[in-house]
C-alpha cells in the first residue's frame, strides 16, 4: 500500500502541466498593454488563457495522472468540466440586486453575466476537481469491456461518457451548495489576509520546506488562484494581471531570494571549492546562479545542499518567509507568469507597485546569504561539489535528453529494467522502480543530478534540472528499446537471446503464484497484484490494456492467455506480489 506521499505527488505533478501555459499568457498580455506595445488583440489572446484557466487545468490534470498521459483523459476532463460549470449555472439563485437597472429585453443578459461571474469564482478549483475525476476515471475504464452491441462505446471512448455522468453530480454540488462553496473561500480568502506577516511568513516557510515533497505546487495553487477577488478575478496571481494594484504579497517575496539571495550562495559554494577543482565547478555553480536569477528555477541549487545541510536548508527557507513579510511591509507588490526571476521582473515592471524597492532588499538577501553560506560550508565542512577532493569529475548538462546521457542515467538507475514508470516535473524525474537498492546516487551525482529523494514504496525522485522533461522522454526512448530491458533481465537469469524465456509477458508473470491467475479467454485477472505490476505490464507487445480493479489486476491480451502463456511447474512457481 503506497503512503499518502506517495498518493498526493501524482497531483502536484500534474498540477504543473496546465501552470506551465501561465508564462506564455502572461507574456501576451503583457505585451498588448497600451504601456508596452498597445496591441489589443494580443492582450485579449493573453487574456483568454487567464479566462479559461479552470478548462486548461481539467484537461491537464486529467492528462497528468492518467497512465501513459493519453489524450482521451483529457477529453474526458473537459467533458467533466463543462457539465459541472453549465450545469451548475441554471441551479443558481439571482439576488435581487444584481438585477438593478435590467429591463425586460436586458433581464436574461443580467442573469447570464452575474451566474458566469459567480461559477467563474471557481473555475480553477471546478478544473482541478473535474481533472482528477477524470484521471481516475481513465486508469479504472479505459480497458472495460461492453457487450457486443455496445462494443463501440467500450475502451478508451468509454472514460469521456461516464466523466459527464460525473460531471452531472459536480453540478449539483456546485449548483445547490454554490452558497456554501463561496462562504468558504470569502473565508479562507479574510483568514489569509487577515494574519497578515504571519500568514505570509508561514507560506513562505512552507512553500520551500514542501519542496522536498513536491506538494509546495498545491499551496502555490491555493494561494495564486484563490486568495482574494477583484472584479471576479481570483487569486494573487490572476488579480496581479487583472490590474489589481494590492496584489502580489504571495509572489513578491520570492524575487529577492530567487534573484539575488540564491545567485549569492552560489559564488559562495563557488569559492569554498577547493583551488584544485573551482575550474571544474565554475561551469556548474554559474549555471545554476544564472538559472535561478533569470528565470527564478530555484530546485537545483537548494537541492545541492538540502540532504547536506538539512539545517541551512531550513535557514533557507526562514529568510524566504521573512523576505514575503519584508516586502508587504515595504509595500511592493511583483508579480509573476512563471517565477520569480529576472525575465518576469522586467517584463511585469509595469504592473508592479514600487518595484524598484526590490534592489536594496536584494542587495540586503545576497549579503546575508553568501555570509550565511560561507560560514556554514566552512564551519561544518559541508562536501559540496568541489569541495571532494575524490570525487568523479561532474559532467556537463549540455547534452540533456541526448540518448548517451540518458542511457547513463538508466544504468545509474539500475537499468531500464529497473524503470517500471517514468515521469517529469519542471526539474525533476519522478520514476517508480522495482528496486531502490540498485540505483547508484555517486554516478547520478557525477552525471549533474543534485539529488535523490527516495520516497519509500519504490517511488525516487532524481532532480536534474529544467532539462527534466526532456531527459525523462530519452529514457522512455532507452526502456522501449527490445534489447534495453530484456537484455538486462535475461542476463541476471541465465536465458539466452532469443529463448522462450524471453517472452516478456511469462517474465514478468513468473514470479506470481499462477495458480491464483484467473484465465478467461483474451484476460488474465492477477489478485493482489503490485503497484508496480500494470506500468510493467502494458509495455509488453501481448498486452492490449491494462486496468485496475481494487487490488485486482485486469491484463487485456491481443491473443488468448492459452496461446501466450507456457505452462507452469507448479513447484517453481513463485509466490503472489504484494
Amino acid at each position: 500500500m503506497r503512503s499518502w506521499l506517495d498518493r498526493f505527488q501524482p497531483l502536484g505533478r500534474a498540477l504543473m502541466l496546465p501552470i506551465a501555459v501561465l508564462p506564455v499568457a502572461a507574456l501576451l498580455l503583457r505585451l498588448g498593454q497600451d504601456d508596452v506595445l498597445a496591441i489589443p488583440f494580443i492582450a485579449a489572446a493573453g487574456q483568454a488563457i487567464f479566462d479559461h484557466l479552470g478548462l486548461l487545468f481539467a484537461a491537464g490534470v486529467a492528462v497528468g495522472l492518467a497512465r501513459e498521459n493519453h489524450g482521451a483523459a483529457a477529453l474526458a476532463g473537459i467533458v467533466c468540466y463543462l457539465v459541472a460549470t453549465e450545469g451548475a449555472k441554471p441551479l443558481l439563485a439571482v439576488p435581487p440586486d444584481a438585477l438593478v437597472g435590467a429591463t425586460d429585453t436586458t433581464r436574461d443578459l443580467f442573469v447570464g453575466a452575474w451566474k458566469a461571474k459567480q461559477i467563474a469564482k471557481l473555475s480553477v478549483p471546478a478544473g482541478i476537481l473535474s481533472g482528477l475525476i477524470a484521471g481516475a476515471l481513465y486508469n479504472r475504464y479505459s480497458a472495460i469491456t461492453l457487450p457486443s452491441y455496445l462494443g463501440f462505446f467500450a475502451g478508451r471512448r468509454f472514460v469521456p461518457i461516464v466523466a459527464g455522468v460525473a460531471g452531472v453530480g459536480l453540478a449539483l454540488a456546485f449548483g445547490g451548495g454554490f452558497p456554501l462553496f463561496e462562504a468558504g473561500v470569502d473565508q479562507l480568502s479574510h483568514w489569509i489576509i487577515a494574519a497578515g506577516p504571519v500568514g505570509l511568513f508561514l507560506y513562505g516557510l512552507l512553500n520551500r520546506l514542501l519542496l522536498v515533497t513536491g506538494l509546495h505546487h498545491i499551496l502555490n495553487n491555493l494561494a495564486w488562484f484563490l486568495v482574494g477577488d477583484f472584479h471576479g478575478a481570483t487569486g494573487d496571481l490572476k488579480r496581479f494581471f487583472a490590474g489589481d494594484p494590492t496584489a502580489g504579497a504571495f509572489m513578491s517575496g520570492f524575487f529577492p531570494v530567487m534573484m539575488f539571495g540564491l545567485p549569492a550562495a552560489c559564488l559562495a559554494m563557488y569559492r569554498a571549492a577547493l583551488p584544485t577543482r573551482r575550474k571544474e565547478v565554475a561551469g556548474l555553480y554559474l549555471s545554476l546562479a544564472l538559472t535561478s536569477l533569470l528565470t527564478g528555477v530555484t530546485e537545483p541549487i537548494e537541492f545541492t545542499f538540502l540532504f547536506l545541510a538539512p539545517l541551512l536548508f531550513a535557514v533557507h527557507a526562514v529568510l524566504t518567509g521573512l523576505a514575503m513579510v519584508t516586502m508587504d511591509l515595504l509595500g511592493a507588490k511583483l508579480g509573476f507568469g512563471f517565477s520569480a526571476g529576472l525575465f518576469d521582473y522586467v517584463l511585469n515592471y509595469g504592473l508592479a507597485t514600487r518595484p524598484l524597492l526590490l534592489l536594496p532588499v536584494g542587495a540586503v538577501y545576497a549579503l546575508v546569504y553568501y555570509g550565511v553560506f560561507s560560514w556554514a560550508i566552512r564551519r561544518f565542512d559541508l562536501k559540496l561539489p568541489g569541495r571532494d577532493a575524490d570525487a568523479a569529475a561532474i559532467l556537463p548538462a549540455t547534452s540533456a535528453g541526448g540518448g548517451d546521457r540518458a542511457e547513463a542515467f538508466a544504468a545509474a538507475l539500475g537499468g531500464p529494467d529497473n524503470l517500471a514508470s517514468i515521469d517529469a516535473c519542471t526539474t525533476r524525474l519522478r520514476l517508480h522502480v522495482d528496486d531502490p537498492g540498485r540505483i547508484d546516487r555517486p554516478a547520478l551525482a557525477a552525471l549533474g543530478a543534485r539529488g535523490v529523494l527516495d520516497l519509500g514504496g519504490g517511488s525516487v525522485q532524481v532532480v536534474v534540472g529544467p532539462e527534466a522533461d526532456q531527459l525523462a522522454s530519452a529514457l522512455r526512448a532507452v526502456t522501449r528499446r527490445p534489447e534495453a530491458g530484456n537484455t538486462a533481465a535475461n542476463a541476471t537469469r541465465g536465458i539466452s537471446p532469443g529463448s522462450d524465456d524471453q517472452n516478456d509477458l511469462n517474465r514478468l508473470l513468473a514470479g506470481l503464484d499462477r495458480s491464483a491467475v484467473d484465465q478467461a479467454g483474451r484476460r488474465l485477472v492477477i489478485p493482489q497484484a503490485a503497484d508496480h505490476l500494470d506500468h510493467r505490464l502494458q509495455q509488453c507487445a501481448e498486452v492490449r490494456a491494462v486496468a485496475r480493479v481494487g487490488e485486482d489486476l485486469h491484463v487485456f491480451l491481443t491473443l488468448p492467455a492459452g496461446m501466450l502463456l507456457r505452462p507452469v511447474d507448479p513447484a517453481s512457481a513463485g509466490p503472489p506480489s504484494k
